[in-house]
C-alpha cells in the first residue's frame, strides 16, 4: 500500500448540503420579555383551585361529616400542589435552558405521579372513612383545573 490509498480526504460538509437547506428561515414571533407569561395563570387556577377546595369539603361534609370533607378537600389540594409544581418546574426550565424542559417535565411527572401512587396506595389501604372522598376530589381535582387550563389556553389564543 502506498501513502495515498491509507490517507482519508477531510470531511466536507458544504458537499452534502440540500438547496432547501439555503431556504431562509420563516418569520417568528419574538418570545415575550417578560417570562411570567409562563406562570400567569397559576393565580387565576389558584383561586379556582382553592374554590373547588371549598365546594368538594362541603359536598363532602353533606355526605359522610367531617372525615369525608376533609378527604375531599386533600382530593383537590394534591392535585393543586401537583399541577402547579409541573407547572413552575417547567417555566423555570424554559427560561434557564429550553432544552431542559423534556428531562425536567419527564422527571417531574415521574416523581409526582409516584408520590401521588404512594399516598393512593396508603389511603386505600387504610380503613380511613374519608377514602373515598380524597378518591372524588382527585377526580374533581384533575377535571376542573384540565377545564379551566383549556379555557385559559383557549381565551389568550383567540385572535384580537
Amino acid at each position: 500500500m502506498n501513502k495515498e490509498e491509507t490517507e482519508f480526504e477531510p470531511f466536507d460538509p458544504k458537499a452534502f448540503e440540500d438547496e432547501e437547506d439555503k431556504r431562509p428561515l420563516p418569520d417568528l414571533p419574538p418570545l415575550p420579555a417578560d417570562p411570567r407569561w409562563r406562570v400567569e395563570h397559576l393565580p387565576f387556577l389558584t383561586a379556582f383551585s382553592f374554590a373547588l377546595m371549598l365546594c368538594a369539603a362541603s359536598v363532602g361534609f353533606l355526605n359522610g361529616g367531617v372525615q369525608n370533607a376533609f378527604g375531599a378537600a386533600a382530593g383537590v389540594m394534591i392535585v393543586t400542589v401537583s399541577y402547579t409544581m409541573s407547572t413552575l418546574v417547567l417555566a423555570w426550565a424554559d427560561t434557564v435552558r429550553p432544552a431542559l424542559i423534556m428531562p425536567l417535565g419527564m422527571l417531574t411527572y415521574v416523581v409526582k405521579y409516584s408520590l401521588l401512587g404512594i399516598i393512593l396506595a396508603f389511603v386505600v389501604s387504610s380503613e380511613w372513612p374519608g377514602r373515598l372522598a380524597l378518591g372524588w376530589g382527585v377526580v374533581a381535582g384533575v377535571l376542573g383545573w384540565t377545564a379551566v387550563q383549556i379555557w385559559w389556553v383557549a381565551r389568550i389564543s383567540r385572535p384580537k
